[in-house]
This record gives C-alpha cells, structure tokens and sequence, in this order.
C-alpha cells in the first residue's frame, strides 16, 4: 500500500524556485517516497523521531513519515549548505 506524499508550503515554494534540470533530478526521488518512504540511502534526522533526508547530489529534501495516516509530508527542500540551518 503506498502513501500519500505532501508538501508543506515553504518546500512547495522552495521547489518552483530551483532550476528545472533541479527539479527534474528531484521530483522522481520525492515520488518514490510514495512507494516507499524509507528507501537505501536515507538517513534518519538526529532529534526528531519522524524526520528524515534523502540526498539529490547537492541537494537535500527533508521529510516526516506518518504511519498511522500513510503520509509523508515534504518539510525542506533545499542546497546542502542551507537545509539543516
């Protein structure tokens, strides 16, 4: 059973903002999340019990699992430099 997968709207807005050669490596990673939101190379967050980071080159999306709801809520998306700020 797949879950469901939202953006909050700071990682929607930060999203539209990369560049489109971004975004194109980006969108297939968040839409496996649907299928399957804890896949290899993912690395759960230290201090949150439900948050985790996929790396895209650069870039890095951040994510919570709700697995009660089967919801992954996109939180940041964004340069490795800046997200865990």
């Amino acid at each position: 059973m797949s879950y469901q997968v939202e953006f909050t709207p700071s990682a929607a807005r930060a999203f539209k903002k990369l560049p489109g050669p971004i975004q194109s490596r980006i969108a297939p990673k968040i839409d496996t999340l649907a299928i399957n939101p804890r896949p290899h190379g993912v690395e759960k967050m230290v201090g949150n019990e439900n948050r985790y980071r996929v790396r895209v080159g650069e870039y890095r999306v951040v994510y919570v699992i709700s697995d009660g709801p089967r919801l992954v809520t996109v939180a940041v998306i964004g340069h490795r430099r800046e997200v865990y700020r």
